[in-house]
C-alpha cells in the first residue's frame, strides 16, 4: 500500500481524498495556496505546505512547487483530483520518471484517451460508436467548413484538451462557423495552452450519459453501471443521477460490455468515465472520456456500494480490484447536486465572501461532500462549487422527495447560492416525469 500521499489539489475532493487515505491508513500531505490558508483540506491532513499565491497557475498547477513539496515531505505519491493536473500528461510522466506515483492512468494512457480528438478516433477503431465528425483535430478554418458540409449542420466546435464546459461551440450556419472556430480556439489556448480542436455532428436533445470505470494492471476491468448527467447549464453539470430513467437493462448490458470491452484493448488502468451522448432513437455515441475521478462519483458508490476512491488507491499500489463485474449490483436510486456560491439571478454571478452561519443536513441516506465550515471565508480565485450533496432512495421519486427535504434544510448564510434553484428543477413537472435533456435548464428557466 501507499505510504504518504500528496493531495495536489483543494476543496471537497481534496477532503475526499485526505478522508479515503486515512480509512487506508495512509498519511497525506496537502498543499495549498495563499487564498486557501484556512482551508478545511489543510486542517485535515496530516501535514500542509504552501505553494504560492492565489492564482492557479502559481499554485495548483504549478509542477515545480508541487514536486518540491512531495520531495520535502517524503511522499511515494500524488494524486491530483480531478480539475488542475489531473489530465495532464507532462506532469505525470515528470512524477514517474521522479519515482513518485501519480495516482492515476500512465502518462501515455492520458495522452490517448485524455486527449478528446485521439481518444475519438482510437474508440472508433475498436468499434465504439462515435459522433460523425473530423478524424481529429481540425487545422485550417477551411478544413472545417469541408467537414461541416459533409456531416450537415449544426455541428459542435471543441477544444481537444478541453473539459468543464470550456472551448466548445454549437454552430447552426456557414457564417456562425468563422467566428466560432476563433473564439473556440482563443478559448483552448487561453484554458488549457493548447489550441487545437475538433468538429463534429451534433446531436440535438440528447441525454448525457457516462459510464464508470475501473481497471487495474492486471487486464482487470469492472463496469460500475451510468449515470445521467444531462441537467446542465452551459455545458456545465448541475445535477446528476443512477441509474439513468431512459437506459433499459438491455441498453445498460451493452453500454457496460462496450466499454470493458474498449477499455480492455487501450489496457486502461485505473478509474475513468467514458461519456456518451444518447440520442431521441436510444442510439449512443462515444463523446469523450475522463482519466480521472468524477465529481459525481459518489452517486455511483451509493448504488453499488463500492467505494470509487480506495479502489483508485489500491490499484496505484498495484494491487488487484476487489471486486469482479458479477459483484457488482445495482441497487436503489441516487441524486447527487452541486451547491455553488452564485447568485442564479444575477446571471450565476460567483459570490464569494464569509460564511456567517451554516447548517448540513443529515440523515438516513443523505451524504454532504464539502470543504466549508461556519466562518470560511470563501476566496473568489476558483471554481463556485462549495458542497455536493447527495440522497439515496428506493427509487427515483423518494430520491427526489429525500433530496427536496435535504436542501430545504441546507443553510448557508453570508454568501449567495443556487440552492432554491435547485429545488425549483426538483419541483419541475418535467423532471419529476423524465422528460429532459441537455437543453432542460435553457428551455424550462432560460438560463
Amino acid at each position: 500500500m501507499l505510504k504518504k500521499v500528496l493531495v495536489a489539489n483543494r476543496g471537497e475532493i481534496a477532503v475526499r481524498i485526505i478522508r479515503a487515505c486515512k480509512e487506508l491508513g495512509i498519511k497525506t500531505v496537502a498543499v495549498y495556496s495563499e487564498a486557501d490558508e484556512k482551508s478545511l483540506h489543510k486542517i485535515l491532513a496530516d501535514e500542509a505546505i504552501c505553494i504560492g499565491p492565489a492564482e492557479s497557475k502559481k499554485s495548483y498547477l504549478n509542477f515545480k512547487s508541487i514536486l518540491e513539496a512531495a520531495c520535502l515531505t517524503g511522499c511515494d505519491s500524488i494524486h491530483p483530483g480531478f480539475g488542475f493536473l489531473s489530465e495532464n500528461p507532462s506532469f505525470a510522466k515528470i512524477c514517474n520518471e521522479m519515482g513518485i506515483k501519480f495516482i492515476g492512468p500512465s502518462a501515455e494512457m492520458i495522452s490517448l484517451m485524455g486527449d478528446k480528438a485521439v481518444a475519438k478516433r482510437t474508440m472508433k477503431d475498436v468499434g465504439v460508436p462515435v459522433v460523425p465528425g473530423s478524424e481529429g483535430i481540425i487545422n485550417t478554418f477551411e478544413d472545417a467548413i469541408k467537414i461541416a458540409e459533409e456531416i450537415t449542420y449544426p455541428v459542435i466546435l471543441k477544444a481537444s484538451a478541453g473539459g468543464g464546459g470550456k472551448g466548445i461551440r454549437i454552430v447552426r450556419t456557414k457564417d456562425e462557423l468563422m467566428k466560432a472556430y476563433e473564439l473556440v480556439k482563443q478559448e483552448a489556448k487561453k484554458a488549457f495552452n493548447n489550441d487545437d480542436i475538433y468538429i463534429e455532428k451534433f446531436i440535438e436533445n440528447p441525454r448525457h450519459i457516462e459510464v464508470q470505470i475501473l481497471a487495474d494492471d492486471f487486464g482487470n476491468v469492472v463496469c460500475l453501471g451510468e449515470r445521467d448527467c444531462t441537467i446542465q447549464r452551459k455545458n456545465q453539470k448541475v445535477l446528476e443521477e443512477t441509474p439513468s430513467g431512459v437506459v433499459s437493462d438491455k441498453l445498460r448490458k451493452e453500454m457496460i460490455d462496450i466499454s470493458i470491452n474498449a477499455m480492455k484493448h487501450v489496457n486502461y488502468n485505473s478509474v475513468g468515465t467514458i461519456e456518451f451522448l444518447l440520442d431521441k432513437n436510444k442510439k449512443f455515441y462515444f463523446m469523450e472520456m475522463n482519466t480521472r475521478i468524477q465529481v459525481e462519483h459518489p452517486v455511483t458508490e451509493m448504488i453499488t456500494n463500492v467505494d470509487i476512491l480506495k479502489e483508485q488507491l489500491k490499484i496505484a499500489a498495484h494491487e488487484k480490484l476487489s471486486i469482479k463485474q458479477e459483484d457488482v449490483l445495482f441497487r436503489g436510486h441516487s441524486l447527487e447536486v452541486r451547491i455553488n456560491a452564485e447568485d442564479p439571478k444575477n446571471n450565476f454571478r460567483p459570490s464569494p465572501g464569509k460564511i456567517t452561519d451554516l447548517h448540513i443536513p443529515g440523515g438516513n441516506g443523505i451524504r454532504v461532500d464539502t470543504s466549508i465550515y461556519s466562518g470560511y471565508t470563501i476566496p473568489p480565485n476558483y471554481d463556485a462549487m462549495i458542497a455536493k450533496l447527495i440522497v439515496y432512495g428506493k427509487d427515483r421519486n423518494e430520491s427526489i422527495q429525500k433530496m427536496k427535504s435535504a436542501l430545504s434544510e441546507f443553510v448557508v448564510e453570508g454568501i449567495n447560492n443556487n440552492i432554491e434553484f435547485l429545488i425549483e428543477i426538483l419541483n419541475n413537472e418535467n423532471f419529476i416525469n423524465n422528460n429532459y435533456d441537455t437543453s432542460f435548464i435553457s428551455k424550462e428557466f432560460g438560463y
